[in-house]
């Protein structure tokens, strides 16, 4: 009996120290956060207000970014994402959008000050996080909007955009898009996308190689005078064969390249379950398209299919933890210098994992980082400071 209380005693101690502890670490992400810049290299919250405008200087009812929890999450460098679908490589005008969505982010600004201001170079949002205020630099997902004149870049440059994704999911002028089923129109970069690798590094537009095929990967690395970056990617490793993400090799070269791949949060990105939840997906769409009078449009199935299949199919999201595997994975391949965050909130839809629900939850990341055992240095290199190394080099080389 009384071996029995002393153990109960032990256990008790035991729970009790254990949950001290984490709650310690809790209470030290909190902080971290927010002693820290974050900086997100993805954000799509222009394109989501364009089709849902919300005020996010206030708490939204929908979306994952607003002023709010920007701040309660510790999220300062936002990215915004100018976001041009593959649609308009057929319709033209994505010159237009691209403007007009750049057009929304200068009103978000200048609508509230206090609160937000554009980043146009590194010092402005060094400056604008000693200023309290969340910064807002733009990248473009998509060089659809460059179109045809090289030119584009200088007024897209001279507009704010500081990385382009150089697709999206169609092959373009400028390269092939890993999203793009069809042969592949160029086996890699284009002779014009060559021409605009050149040009962005003499702008100072960082090289985003998010999206794209292996062999524009390695061409670019191949041909970029500054390091490279991939602001919403995540490893293949964990997705055997889906090349939107960055296999290992790729990942390898980042390290001699110098450059960064930015993790993205999305559930199929981070978990071969839902990874291959996905591609079960995919079949069953097909297969209800293929029927005669179904309403698909392109092969996209109505919203209908897509709730119904959900509830026969409940949606494996991933785990924060899955998540973290990534970030171990870059730091296993390349080092802790080539990993930060691409969260790609405001472009996923439904299908965040578990503890990354919003901007909010950075430091639920930080957390686990250190329940890996990622010391504050890695942490802070995670969370701006490798990023922070590319953009430098990029600007330098420009002004040189």
């Amino acid at each position: 009996m009384r071996l029995s209380k002393v153990f109960f005693l032990f256990a008790t101690i035991l729970i009790f120290t254990s949950c001290s502890n984490d709650k310690a670490l809790r209470a030290k992400a909190n902080m971290l956060a927010h002693k820290f810049i974050i900086t997100d290299g993805h954000i799509d919250t222009p394109w989501k207000l364009s089709k849902n405008y919300e005020d996010i200087s206030l708490r939204t009812k929908t979306g994952d970014f607003d002023y709010i929890r920007a701040k309660e999450g510790g999220l300062d460098v936002p990215f915004m994402a100018v976001y041009i679908p593959s649609s308009y490589l057929e319709t033209g005008g994505a010159k237009e959008k691209a403007d007009s969505l750049i057009d929304m982010v200068e009103q978000i600004a200048a609508k509230d000050p206090d609160k937000f201001e554009i980043a146009y170079s590194l010092a402005d949002a060094n400056r604008i996080f000693k200023e309290g205020k969340v910064a807002l630099p733009m990248g473009m997902e998509n060089g659809a909007g460059i179109e045809d004149d090289i030119s584009n870049l200088k007024h897209f440059y001279d507009r704010g955009i500081r990385y382009i994704t150089l697709t999206h999911s169609k092959d373009n002028l400028i390269c092939d898009s890993s999203y793009d089923e069809s042969d592949d129109t160029w086996g890699g970069l284009s002779p014009y996308g060559r021409k605009v690798v050149k040009e962005m590094n003499r702008l100072g537009i960082m090289v985003d190689i998010s999206h794209v095929t292996d062999e524009v990967i390695n061409q670019v690395m191949d041909m970029s005078d500054v390091p490279v970056v991939a602001t919403h990617s995540s490893c293949r490793h964990f997705t055997k064969g889906w090349e939107r993400n960055m296999g290992d090799n790729e990942i390898r070269r980042l390290k001699d390249n110098g450059g960064v791949i930015q993790i993205n949060f999305g559930s199929r990105f981070v978990s071969p379950e839902t990874d291959a939840y996905a591609n079960n997906k995919q079949a069953a769409v097909e297969a209800y398209c293929a029927k005669p009078g179904s309403n698909c449009v392109n092969w996209s199935a109505p919203d209908e299919f897509e709730e119904e299949y959900r509830k026969t199919n409940p949606y494996p999201f991933a785990t924060i933890d899955d998540v973290v595997d990534h970030f171990d994975r870059v730091v296993e391949l390349a080092g802790i210098d080539h990993v930060a965050i691409g969260s790609d909130y405001d472009g996923l839809g439904n299908t965040l994992p578990t503890e990354l629900k919003d901007v909010s939850t950075y430091p639920n990341l930080i957390y686990h980082l250190l329940k890996r055992g990622y010391s504050e240095e890695d942490i802070e290199k995670i969370c701006y400071k490798n990023i922070w190394r590319v953009w430098a080099k990029v600007e330098a080389y420009a002004q040189k």
